[in-house]
């Protein structure tokens, strides 16, 4: 029998890389701890450079270790914070549904990420989520959020860190566009090295 190549094993646990940016105050540390603590976190200290929670979870029966990154969202941050786009497999852009101004931030946070980030496309893995639903002082209508989205291709989320509405469901749609996309990349690899090897037969051997 031929030797077998390397295979997307189910077993195998996958690792992957979230980054979750956006505006000062938007709650990025809120939902991240909702998400994986299940406890709403009301600390408003500032998120200085990044921090690293870990989450595993199963996607259509493939293991996932989310290696996601919550970072500071300050304008002073912005250079440190850019640095630690590189290697990310999925990209959460936060902003806060009663702040217009960190709404209108989206376009630069968003450019700025796909600058940085190798390969640029288009398409990578990314999810909008607009934050605070539960509080009354709604500044950004969920249509204007929408449509940003629907134009550039995004999924949309509502949520609330504080009241645990949809925040699960955005991070796992954002893991399984990130598994999709590594398994893409994953596959094509195989295909290049595969073309990459002599295609003589094998030599019959006797016995």
């Amino acid at each position: 029998l031929a030797p077998q190549g390397p295979s997307m094993d189910a077993s195998k646990k996958v690792d992957l890389k979230i980054i979750i940016i956006g505006a000062l105050g938007v709650g990025k540390t809120s939902l991240l701890h909702q998400y994986v603590h299940k406890t709403f976190y009301e600390d408003y200290r500032t998120t200085l450079g990044a921090s690293i929670l870990t989450k595993v979870l199963a996607v259509d029966s493939t293991p996932l270790k989310l290696q996601i990154w919550d970072t500071g969202g300050q304008e002073r941050f912005r250079s440190m914070v850019s640095t630690f786009y590189k290697g990310s497999d999925g990209c959460m852009l936060a902003f806060d549904v009663t702040d217009r101004e960190s709404f209108e931030a989206l376009d630069n946070w968003r450019d700025d990420f796909l600058e940085k980030v190798i390969p640029r496309e288009q398409d990578f893995p990314m999810v909008v989520l607009g934050n605070k639903i539960d509080l009354s002082d709604r500044q950004v209508p969920k249509e204007t959020a929408s449509a940003w989205c629907k134009e550039k291709d995004i999924p949309y989320f509502e949520v609330s860190a504080k009241n645990n509405i949809n925040v699960a469901e955005a991070f796992e749609t954002l893991a399984k566009q990130a598994l999709s996309t590594y398994k893409g990349i994953f596959e094509s690899y195989l295909t290049d090295s595969i073309k990459l090897t002599p295609n003589d037969k094998p030599k019959q051997s006797c016995c």
